[in-house]
């Protein structure tokens, strides 16, 4: 063993001020990629969120300029400006430069708050190149500007306003040396901004975006809050009751630190899902928690008591399950609470233990009283959860006949797949190949060692419009559910996958789309993890086979093949073939082009927003013809070729 003669103090490295986070700037906005790059966006605008859960704000405005710095904007407060008792600079030359400043450490600037804890705008300006802020507060307009996370001069007072005016401006321009690429997706602020504003009943979010032509301006404020939120979730289905059910509540408590409000809207369509968001101080907790055990677990009791009540359910009928209850039902659960405590592997899972209870309480009661008030309404629910629970005994039958004993019992194999030897998932793909003759290309093609394949007949079911019992008795979806070993929505589970690369592989033509979205919907709706932990792809086979002479080229798109051409020379011409199916590729072309880990082209599938893509499966996958339509009238321009 070496002798540890050169490990002295000298070696311990302290990272003064913002370099912790210029070094480490996963550790606090999660990555530099697109991610974290809007992330900015989002703590800036948590901040002015803040001044109006406190209420002192009622107007935020986030604007993308020409060249991607972002301007936020607040009415609030302002941050402070007078001189800090011990750093002795300026309160915002505080905020702006020491991580975990700010007014949401036990003192009394706010007493719920959604930011990074108060490290949110010191971050920001670490990861800026440069930096702008701008303060109205005292009848005065103050102004500080940043380069790299450093002041260029101190706070100073650059004019007059008019007494009463007050409020934050930010404006900043993130460090392409940091960040992958700085070129914010409107789209995705614009979705984040409508979302805040329905948490927050009243406060007017407008968002712009500077780089078009035209400028893009959104403004949001619904007075309705989380009940306009769920009518947005409902816009695009068929609902049992015309409005929302409202549901609110607080506790107060501070001595043992128990100060919260809790917020549920809920509405039942006659759709097959479940849709539940929960929010704490805004954050989407998309691994649920103690609101959402505490709203679950009311709702089932109060509607099985109710069907009991009533004579629904009779003495002999088992209860309903949270499941049957669940069924077609849209909500919104939003707390907002004190020091609220995170956990979970993406720590969005809420885990203070009072808020269960608040939750269920308010709901027991909230929900009585509203089916008690509306019996139509509560007969029509009720007699969806009946439905539901009679299709979930069907299920239960036909779930039993996709279970595999172990992860390694072969036997319990569906015919049809061609398994790889490899036992260890990290190394396994699947290809769902559909018809039997891009299967047998694709068998006679690939990796035995690695690479399975599950060739499927047809279209797969569509899942959007069918009950549980229906999709288990489909077999090509029993097919899969059994290859891939790892069970089905409640059951399902990751550790099991026999497979970490699923890969849907149809042909580049409408009715390979179509597949390929059934096949989507199908992950979506009952596996879902798949999806949001990145173990399913989309194989890009190519549309064109391009020979001259001796040579061999493959183009996988118009652009390519003309890019092709140019380079290769069109005189003497060369044959072009243009593959209709991946069935025209013999087993060789399918390896070099689709399936080859070192030359293929994939496209991993990512979650960004689950609203957003329930949004979407909704309207392509479901029963209402007219916002098909719409979506298809307002995206045929992203159409380049339609092979009919």
């Amino acid at each position: 063993m070496s002798n540890h003669t050169d490990y002295d103090a000298s070696q311990i490295q302290v990272l003064e001020g913002l370099e912790a986070v210029k070094r480490r700037p996963g550790m606090y906005i999660g990555s530099t990629d697109f991610h974290g790059l809007h992330h900015l966006v989002k703590e800036l605008v948590d901040n002015a969120i803040d001044e109006a859960m406190g209420g002192y704000c009622n107007h935020i405005e986030v604007t993308v300029h020409g060249d991607n710095s972002v301007t936020v904007t607040d009415n609030g407060r302002g941050i402070p400006v007078d001189m800090h008792e011990k750093m002795h600079k300026s309160a915002l030359e505080v905020a702006l430069t020491v991580l975990h400043a700010g007014g949401k450490f036990g003192g009394s600037g706010y007493k719920v708050s959604g930011g990074l804890h108060g490290v949110g705008l010191s971050v920001v300006n670490a990861l800026s190149t440069w930096l702008i802020a701008e303060v109205k507060r005292d009848g005065k307009l103050y102004y500080q500007e940043y380069s790299y996370g450093e002041p260029k001069a101190p706070v100073k007072a650059i004019k007059d306003i008019p007494e009463g005016e007050s409020g934050t401006s930010i404006t900043f321009l993130a460090n392409d040396k940091i960040f992958d690429e700085v070129n914010y997706n409107f789209d995705i602020l614009a979705d984040r901004m409508r979302e805040l504003a329905f948490l927050n009943a009243g406060v007017r979010i407008t968002v712009s975006d500077e780089r078009a032509e035209s400028p893009d301006v959104r403004s949001f404020c619904y007075e309705g809050g989380i009940v306009n939120f769920v009518k947005h979730l409902n816009r695009k289905k068929a609902v049992l009751h015309e409005e929302p059910v409202y549901i609110t509540a607080s506790r107060n408590e501070p001595e043992k630190q128990e100060v919260a409000t809790v917020e549920v809207a809920l509405q039942y369509n006659d759709d097959y899902n479940e849709n539940v968001f929960t929010f704490a101080n805004n954050i989407n907790t998309g691994e649920g928690g103690s609101h959402l055990v505490g709203f679950r677990s009311a709702l089932t009791r109060v509607l099985n008591d109710y069907a009991r009540k009533y004579k629904i359910l009779k003495d002999n009928d088992d209860a309903l399950k949270g499941e049957d209850i669940r069924e077609g039902l849209s909500a919104i659960v939003s707390v907002k609470l004190v020091e609220p405590q995170f956990e979970g592997q993406t720590k969005t899972k809420l885990g203070n233990a009072y808020i269960r209870g608040l939750v269920d309480s308010a709901v027991s009661e909230g929900m009585s009283v509203y089916l008690e008030e509306h019996p139509t309404e509560a007969r029509a629910i009720v007699d969806k959860c009946l439905t539901a629970a009679r299709a979930r005994d069907a299920a239960r039958k036909a779930r039993e006949l996709t279970r595999r004993k172990t992860a390694l019992d072969s036997t319990s194999l569906p015919g049809k797949l061609t398994d790889c030897t490899e036992k260890d998932p990290e190394k396994c793909e699947i290809f769902i190949v559909e018809g039997d003759s891009a299967g047998g290309s694709a068998k006679m093609g690939r990796d035995p060692a690695h690479q399975a394949i599950l060739p499927l007949r047809g279209k797969i079911l569509n899942v959007e419009k069918t009950r549980m019992d229906k999709i288990l008795a489909n077999n090509e979806i029993r097919a899969m559910i059994t290859a891939f070993g790892a069970g089905i929505d409640e059951e399902f589970d990751t550790s099991k996958l026999r497979y970490h690369k699923i890969v849907c592989m149809t042909d580049a033509d409408v009715d390979g789309s179509h597949i390929r979205i059934l096949m989507l919907t199908f992950f979506f709706r009952h596996m879902r993890p798949l999806i949001e932990q990145g173990y399913v792809y989309v194989a890009q086979p190519p549309l064109y086979r391009i020979t001259k002479g001796k040579n061999i080229y493959y183009a996988y798109d118009d652009e390519e093949l003309n890019s092709i051409l140019e380079r290769i020379g069109r005189d003497p011409k060369p044959l072009i073939n243009r593959y209709k199916g991946l069935g025209e590729m013999n087993p060789e072309q399918l390896w070099e082009t689709t399936m080859d880990p070192e030359r293929r082209v994939m496209l991993q599938v990512h979650l960004e927003d689950a609203m957003k893509a329930d949004e979407i499966f909704s309207v392509l996958m479901g029963d209402k013809v007219e916002p098909r339509r719409e979506f298809i009238e307002n995206n045929s321009k992203l159409v380049v070729d339609l092979d009919v």
